[in-house]
């Protein structure tokens, strides 16, 4: 089983992350705003952080500048973070209910069992993740579709990722790789998104794109190029305290980065260059037929300065022009008619 289950229609991954600082009444409007948004998925992550981080494991600049409560260390702010075993099926309950699909990522071993013991139907690697052996190796034993974030990763240890996968039972078919960038937010000068496509070339795997820029215009512009799958962060307001809310999409804006998402899908159309129907009725209103420019008679033997191009395009063809040179007219016409076949004859 694909990701891409129907044919033009993008994947769409609302990425709550650690936005529910804790507490599950957050996580729970998360849900609602990811579901009103009409997204596919809304993510969590599942983690614990012993499993994850040792104590002196330092925060990111990203994450010391957004929540500056002058700790240092990533292991107590992971631990108010961590979502326990019951919390989860809350959560996946209260995702039914709405009408939308949980998912998680999982940063560890046990994670990984947990949310297989949970029936997500799919994983996601994050761009951590990508070069760890032992994880990669479990996950890929799982035989579930897999998504893999990209994020810090050049284009070798993507391919060893992918090939671990693989090795460890994961069809090919069944893997989807992100292009990220893993700066929160993303500058623009280093999206760099035309490597989601040599993702593609050079590994002949379907390709989505996991976004941390401000705004929702690179997600759009991904989808334009092919991505069959976003992941984006949201936030129920991007004031709150936290890691990731300011690099987050608030609810207004999540809703219109889906509407622009689906509008993409329907413009890219089949790729077959066709007048489409509702442009058809336009033809005769904006095309041209073959008009008389002077008053001529009956007999008169057509040369090109008899003739001038006019709308509506009802008529013969401009492009017929070279065939109606030299004709007779069997009729006498006035200035401005519109020629037709059955107003000409052979000499």
């Amino acid at each position: 089983m694909s990701i891409n289950k129907s044919k033009n229609r993008v994947l769409i991954i609302a990425e709550a992350g650690v936005n529910h600082n804790g507490d599950i009444n957050l996580a729970k409007k998360l849900i609602d705003v990811a579901a009103d948004a009409g997204v596919d998925y809304v993510k969590f992550q599942t983690f614990k952080a012993e499993k994850l981080v040792s104590k002196s494991a330092k925060k990111a600049e990203y994450q010391e500048r957004n929540i500056g409560d002058g700790d240092d260390f990533q292991f107590t702010m992971l631990k108010k973070l961590e979502l326990d075993e019951n919390t989860h099926r809350l959560l996946i309950d209260y995702c039914n209910s709405k009408g939308v699909k949980f998912l998680s990522t999982a940063f560890d071993l046990d994670s990984i069992d947990l949310l297989s013991d949970l029936g997500v139907d799919l994983f996601k690697v994050p761009s951590g993740e990508i070069t760890n052996y032992q994880y990669l190796k479990k996950i890929g034993s799982t035989g579930k579709p897999i998504i893999v974030s990209t994020g810090m990763s050049d284009l070798n240890e993507i391919k060893d990722a992918v090939a671990l996968l693989k090795e460890s039972g994961t069809n090919e078919s069944n893997i989807t790789v992100l292009h990220c960038n893993t700066e929160y937010p993303t500058p623009m000068r280093d999206v760099n998104l035309l490597a989601m496509n040599t993702i593609a070339n050079e590994l002949s795997v379907p390709v989505g794109y996991s976004d941390h820029t401000l705004g929702i215009e690179v997600p759009i512009a991904a989808v334009a190029l092919g991505a069959i799958c976003i992941e984006k962060h949201f936030t129920l307001d991007r004031s709150m305290p936290g890691p990731d809310h300011k690099a987050s999409l608030e609810p207004v804006e999540l809703k219109a980065m889906v509407s622009a998402i689906r509008n993409i899908e329907m413009a890219l159309g089949d790729g077959t260059k066709q007048a489409s129907a509702s442009e058809s009725k336009n033809k005769d209103v904006a095309r041209k037929s073959i008009h008389l420019l002077r008053d001529l008679p009956s007999g008169h033997i057509l040369v090109e300065s008899d003739l001038i191009m006019k709308r509506p395009g009802n008529g013969i063809s401009p492009m017929e022009l070279p065939s109606i040179i030299g004709l007779k007219l069997k009729r006498s016409l006035h200035e401005d008619s519109m020629l037709n076949w059955d107003d000409l004859e052979k000499l």
